[in-house]
């Protein structure tokens, strides 16, 4: 059995140290939220575009966005600037302007299994079926990148397409040491997106989970991150409709209207619409989604209702519909409906760039395991103790800048 064993020693525990080149390795790197981060950063780099949607463009404490670097895996081998272009996310102008940049950048074959999301695949994988072979080449492609950019940090950040969720009761998932063996075993139980973040996690580099799946977010890599002394964050980023109910579900308690029914629909046409139209996919998906309400109001709303539909005409272009059941003074019933038309990967891309100053950050602090205070960009977010999380967006944003200004590391709801 291999044991855990420490990843590349580092300057990075020195506080009066600032990184001073940061890389950004995406899993999913050719898919909508990554290109459009990615060209996003080459705008700015530009003058091109401003910093709106950059939730902390004013933390100049933080690296500043035009220096990521960034590279990663993918399914296809299309060049960033072609896949760009699939994707119909940015404006011909802002491809054009960005081409010469994203047409340098394809990506590395990733480490994907069908088993695990079955409707997005790709030619463009490592031909390699063990699960240790496989963490063995990610963590290659790691050292690679960091050392021919010459990086003083790698954060490594999840935007794979979703994968079903394994059983969370599965021994090979309870410890690092089981977790080992498991690796050696082939167990299935462990998934893709776990095998990306313990390739990150035994290279000594931050792990971001934006999306629904199991990554570093079981008892096995929690504890593996606490012991290699690297910060992580998940899962699930926050970007529209379960943003706005963190900011909605929270004002109707403080006014005591009851809520006796939420329904949620989503008509989503891009990539990620299309991995949620396999069931298993879809459940790890509204699992982060239906977690929320119950917390925010404090009671459980039976007739609470969420649908992902991938509608293929509205690509990223994504409709998100609510309407709410509400009961008020003398049993008077009420409703309010929300039709918020967005662009998905126009409001995912500035949180994760966001994730990747902070989890560098955070590094740099000396900063070990779950980061609790970055729970304002996830739907789920992942917490130390495995307790539930708080999910109104206003304290999560002041635990948030609590930390920033360097109050210390605090839970969002005020726990240490």
């Amino acid at each position: 059995m291999h044991e855990p064993t420490d990843g590349r020693s580092s300057r990075h525990g020195n506080p009066d140290t600032r990184t001073e080149r940061l890389g950004a390795a995406v899993v999913g790197l050719g898919g909508a939220v990554a290109t459009t981060a990615v060209a996003g950063v080459e705008l700015l780099r530009l003058g091109i575009c401003g910093q709106e949607g950059l939730p902390l463009a004013s933390r100049t404490d933080l690296a500043p966005y035009e220096e990521l670097v960034f590279g990663g895996w993918d399914v296809s081998a299309d060049d960033l600037a072609k896949a760009a272009h699939l994707h119909r996310v940015l404006e011909p102008a802002q491809i054009e302007a960005a081409a010469p940049r994203l047409q340098r950048m394809r990506p590395w074959p990733a480490v994907a299994d069908p088993a695990y999301c079955r409707a997005v695949s790709g030619a463009h994988v490592v031909a390699l079926d063990d699960p240790r072979e496989r963490t063995e080449r990610i963590r290659e492609d790691l050292r690679r990148f960091r050392d021919e950019q010459g990086l003083d940090e790698v954060v490594v950040v999840n935007l794979a397409s979703t994968e079903r969720l394994p059983d969370p009761a599965s021994p090979a998932l309870a410890s690092p040491e089981a977790f080992e063996a498991a690796l050696d075993e082939g167990d299935e139980a462990i998934t893709p997106a776990m095998l990306y973040a313990y390739a990150a996690l035994r290279e000594g580099m931050p792990y971001v989970n934006f999306t629904p799946s199991c990554g570093a977010d079981v008892p096995a890599l929690t504890r593996l991150a606490e012991r290699q002394g690297v910060p992580i964050a998940g899962k699930d980023g926050k970007t529209g409709q379960t943003m706005l109910k963190t900011v909605l579900a929270p004002a109707l308690r403080s006014r005591a209207l009851r809520v006796e029914g939420w329904y949620s629909t989503n008509l989503l046409g891009n990539r990620d619409g299309r991995a949620l139209e396999d069931p298993d996919s879809l459940a790890s998906k509204t699992a982060t989604k239906e977690s929320v309400l119950d917390a925010l109001l404090g009671y459980p709303v039976e007739d609470h209702r969420v649908r992902i539909d991938f509608y293929r005409p509205r690509g990223d272009e994504k409709e998100a519909w609510d309407n709410v059941d509400l009961v008020g003074f003398l049993g008077r019933r009420m409703q309010m409906k929300i039709d918020f038309l967005c662009r998905d990967s126009v409001l995912a891309a500035p949180l994760v760039l966001e994730l990747i100053r902070l989890l560098a950050e955070a590094r740099r602090r000396g900063e070990r395991g779950v980061q609790e205070q970055f729970g304002f960009f996830f739907k789920a977010p992942t917490t130390a103790d495995g307790s539930v999380p708080e999910h109104a967006l206003h304290l999560q944003e002041r635990a948030l800048l609590d930390w920033l200004d360097g109050g210390g590391r605090t839970a969002p709801g005020g726990r240490p």
